[in-house]
């Protein structure tokens, strides 16, 4: 038994940081950030049909639904006090054009997806609605292209058009990702002319061109219409931090309530630097490429799934993350739900 020479009483220290570490309940006591179902919103993929579940390769236990599957899937969120589920569509490639003209089709997946929900949920939970023309565009970049390149202000008109058939669909959060220059304050003028000034805008205002969409491009169809093509000359580069900053700041300027930074945890130094220099509701977005690198890694047996789910969400709540966006969302709030059991 290890035993304390008197001698060296003096030398030892008063303050023992493993003290409030040796029960659970003292750890429960000190413990700084609590991760919660009401931090997620849960993104769901629809596709066109009825009764329609299709697997989305890369992405375990992530399937394209149909808006009837979508409608069921939101019934599971509201159970589970999931506060607000994201709708991205798969569409139909014969719908894809050059001018993105699906996008603004008040038929088009989204706008039905979001009909039914209101119509059975109405506000027990949020609705947030992506608008960016990725989805819709033949060529699958986020804008309008003109001689290979794509032009900002053109598509500052279109992404109107589609936030605003959104809102009128009941879309309770409308979210560009397009990071065309001056688009919140655009979508704010349109909303606010449509009497939709009570909905709310969510900014990806710091959307990095990073490697890790891969998944999503393809449960959303269009990696095959981008092809070898990138979105650099739109969509921010890695190796910058500062100028995240000036983006969030614009953003707010134009009218957006709330920001977002994507992705997540490559880039939880930015979260940090976002939340501290303005304190406003800040969002992360743990992307595809994110949740699938976890779940590989889990189902080959190299890390436990639960865990390391919810350590990563948490580590977004230290960075000071208001929410996060994550496919995870399901799973984390039956863990969750265990857990407070």
């Amino acid at each position: 038994m290890a035993t304390t020479p008197s001698t060296y009483l003096g030398r030892f220290p008063t303050t023992r940081m493993r003290r409030n570490r040796r029960f659970a309940w003292s750890r429960e006591l000190v413990r700084e950030n609590r991760l919660s179902v009401s931090d997620l919103i849960w993104p769901l993929f629809i596709r066109d049909g009825r009764g329609v579940r299709e697997p989305v390769a890369s992405m375990p236990q992530v399937d394209r639904l149909s808006v009837d599957l979508v409608v069921e899937a939101v019934a599971e969120a509201v159970e589970l006090g999931i506060p607000v589920v994201a709708l991205f569509p798969a569409t139909d490639p014969a719908k894809k054009t050059p001018g993105a003209e699906e996008a603004w089709n008040p038929e088009n997946l989204v706008c039905t997806a979001v009909r039914a929900i209101k119509e059975r949920f109405g506000q027990k939970i949020g609705v947030l609605c992506d608008v960016a023309l990725d989805p819709y565009t033949s060529h699958g970049h986020d804008g309008l292209l003109e001689n290979g390149y794509v032009v900002n202000d053109p598509t500052l008109d279109a992404l109107c058009k589609q936030a605003v058939v959104q809102a009128e669909a009941g879309c309770d959060i409308i979210a560009p990702s397009d990071m065309m220059d001056g688009r919140i304050g655009a979508v704010r003028n349109a909303l606010d002319e449509h009497n939709f000034e009570q909905v709310l805008i969510m900014s990806y205002a710091a959307k990095y061109a990073s490697a890790f969409y891969g998944p999503f491009r393809d449960a959303v169809g269009s990696a095959a219409s981008l092809g070898g093509g990138d979105k650099k000359t739109y969509q921010m580069d890695p190796g910058n931090g500062d100028e995240a900053l000036r983006e969030v700041a614009l953003d707010l300027d134009e009218g957006a309530d709330m920001v977002m930074v994507k992705p997540g945890m490559p880039y939880l130094d930015l979260v940090w630097r976002v939340k501290a220099a303005f304190g406003v509701p800040t969002f992360a977005y743990q992307v595809s490429g994110e949740y699938a690198m976890l779940c590989a890694a889990a189902q080959r047996g190299w890390l436990d799934h639960d865990r390391v789910m919810l350590e990563s969400l948490l580590g977004f709540k230290r960075a000071g993350a208001d929410g996060v966006l994550t496919y995870f969302a399901r799973d984390a709030a039956r863990a969750l739900a265990t857990q407070g059991k």
